[in-house]
Parts: structure tokens; sequence; C-alpha cells
């Protein structure tokens, strides 16, 4: 049976706590992430450009 005391009550509310603030410090780098893989995925073209634009001395 498990212990209802108070005092585990508030060890376990403790830690969870703990590892709550340690998931918000992961919320804005997996968002971070998310919008590079959408913003590097929407580059991708179907038929390459005869040119490649970041090529700087590319022929005209």
């Amino acid at each position: 049976m498990m212990n209802d005391s108070p005092e585990k009550r508030n060890e376990w509310r403790a830690i969870f706590y703990v590892q709550a603030r340690v998931a918000i410090l992961f919320v804005p780098v997996v968002l971070s992430l998310l919008i590079i893989g959408t913003l590097a995925g929407n580059e991708r073209k179907s038929v390459p450009d005869a040119v490649d634009p970041t090529v700087t001395s590319s022929v005209k």
C-alpha cells in the first residue's frame, strides 16, 4: 500500500516541478528546430534551376 503522508506528497510535487521546469527549457529548442525544418523543407524544388543562385560567379 502506498504511503500517503504529506511529506511524500510534497516530495513528489517538488520532483514534478523540477521536471516541468526542465521541460520548459527544451520547448524553445524544439520549436526552433521545427521552424528550421519547415523552412528548409519549403525550399526544395522538383526541377533544379539551370543557374545556381547561390554561386556568385554564375554564368548569366
